[in-house]
């Protein structure tokens, strides 16, 4: 190499590298922490209508109805029991308690249905921002048509179990303590408390296990045992990372609350000593503090929940993803996906279901499949001219099932290998290539040769 010459780069003629494709929210790639905690904030700024728009108009609403509903049956018990004669309060109060509990189960299962909702509304625009789609209210309400009773069912079913739990450790503890006397009271306090961290260790367990529920009734429409199942085995050597993912967003979201909520109660003490200085304070204003206190944390508490909902469905729909990509190769189909689209291809496959039944791999994990393509024909080709097999020998059965293999389909391996079997029992060596035995004309003599 002469002196001033321009040197070429190291590894220059080769291919270089090329990032992964990003059309959407975050690259088509195994996803990294920063990746999921960026894309989960992101998920909102990109489209605030749909999402946060959406999340308010919820929880306010459910905020509204929940409020309403606590202060009529609280004025229902107030004015029973006050209404009663002084003889009759004793008997009338357990039915007014029992009365109002029965009221207040109303706002319990009006919540558990709204977080249903906005977790599948939200689970289904991630998955569209990830391929560079955005979708309106109506749109995302359309696709999840059918599968909201199938969430709201999957979150009565934690709540049922949660009761159930605790209802057992309850009577257990109760016996014990009426039973046992002292000894009974004091193993009944133990077994209390290493319960009670007993449940919760199960709880996070199994919650942690089962998050990708939601994401799979939503994306793949499966029936619930399914997605239970499907969960277990895609969360399987994956543990630790999801509940550290999911615990992370939750410890952000609940600071970022209590955050937002301490200077609201701040400023409302110290409002509080500027309308009565003198200490004097009366009912009246100790009651218009304490409603305008509670209805502007009330309203902050809204905001961050609304927010929080957001982010935290947006999380478990990517861990969801970053699982399926990590196991099962969905970067693939979701590229073919945005490669179809731009192709103006129609209808559109659904990049997110599976066609095939789900297999358990070795280890209790998700067998690892190639992406799901169209069913392809077996298609045969015709007998080669070869030579006859005898009766005494038998077939040669490698190259009966190179022969009658179907083609093979996009993005999947061939299944012959380069170099397998001899000339004569090769399909293309019998068909289509002659032999130098058979062959009269060279390609030199009749002009088809190339030249040297």
């Amino acid at each position: 190499m002469q002196d001033g010459a321009p040197q070429q780069p190291w590894g220059a003629g080769a291919p270089g590298w090329a990032p992964p494709p990003k059309p959407g929210l975050v690259p088509l790639r195994p996803l990294t922490l920063g990746d999921i905690l960026g894309a989960a904030f992101r998920v909102f700024r990109r489209n605030p209508r749909t999402t946060l728009g959406t999340s308010l108009l919820f929880n306010l609403a459910s905020f509204l109805v929940t409020a309403g509903i606590t202060a009529g049956a609280a004025f229902f018990a107030y004015s029973r029991i006050s209404g009663a004669l002084p003889q009759d309060r004793d008997a009338i109060v357990p039915g007014t308690i029992a009365g109002a509990g029965a009221l207040l189960i109303v706002p319990l299962f009006l919540s558990i249905a709204v977080q249903a909702i906005l977790q599948g509304v939200f689970v289904l625009e991630t998955s569209h921002q990830v391929v560079g789609e955005k979708m309106r209210l109506r749109g995302l309400l359309r696709q999840a048509r059918g599968r909201i009773w199938a969430l709201i069912g999957w979150v009565l079913l934690l709540l049922a179990a949660g009761i159930v739990g605790v209802g057992v450790l309850g009577g257990v503890i109760t016996l014990l303590v009426v039973l046992g006397g002292r000894a009974g009271t004091v193993i009944g306090v133990l077994i209390g408390v290493v319960g009670f961290f007993g449940i919760i260790v199960v709880a996070v367990w199994i919650g942690t296990k089962t998050a990708l529920v939601p994401s799979i009734l939503l994306l793949e429409r499966s029936t619930v045992r399914r997605a239970i199942a499907r969960s277990w085995h895609l969360t399987t050597f994956s543990f630790w990372r999801v509940f550290g993912i999911i615990a992370l967003v939750a410890v952000i979201v609940s600071t970022a609350s209590n955050v937002a909520s301490a200077p609201v109660s701040f400023i409302a003490q110290i409002g509080g000593g500027l309308l009565q200085p003198n200490g004097s304070v009366s009912d009246t204003g100790q009651i218009v503090t304490f409603v305008v206190v509670t209805l502007i944390g009330n309203l902050i508490t809204v905001l961050i929940s609304a927010i929080g909902a957001v982010i935290q469905s947006s999380t478990v729909a990517l861990l969801y993803i970053d699982l399926r990509i990590r196991r099962e190769g969905l970067d693939l189909e979701l590229l073919r996906y945005v490669e179809l689209r731009s192709a103006g291809v129609t209808p559109l496959p659904d990049p997110y279901r599976t066609p095939e039944p789900f297999v358990a791999g070795p280890g209790g994990g998700p067998a690892r499949r190639s992406p799901a393509v169209a069913p392809v024909p077996d298609i045969r080709l015709p007998a080669s001219p070869g030579p006859r097999l005898s009766a005494s020998r038998p077939p040669d059965a490698a190259a009966h099932r190179r022969i009658t293999a179907p083609v093979s389909a996009p993005f999947t391996r061939p299944r012959t290998r380069p170099g397998a079997g001899s000339s004569t029992s090769s399909p293309r060596a019998s068909t289509s290539r002659p032999s130098p035995a058979s062959s009269t004309v060279s390609p030199r003599a009749s002009g088809t040769g190339s030249p040297r």
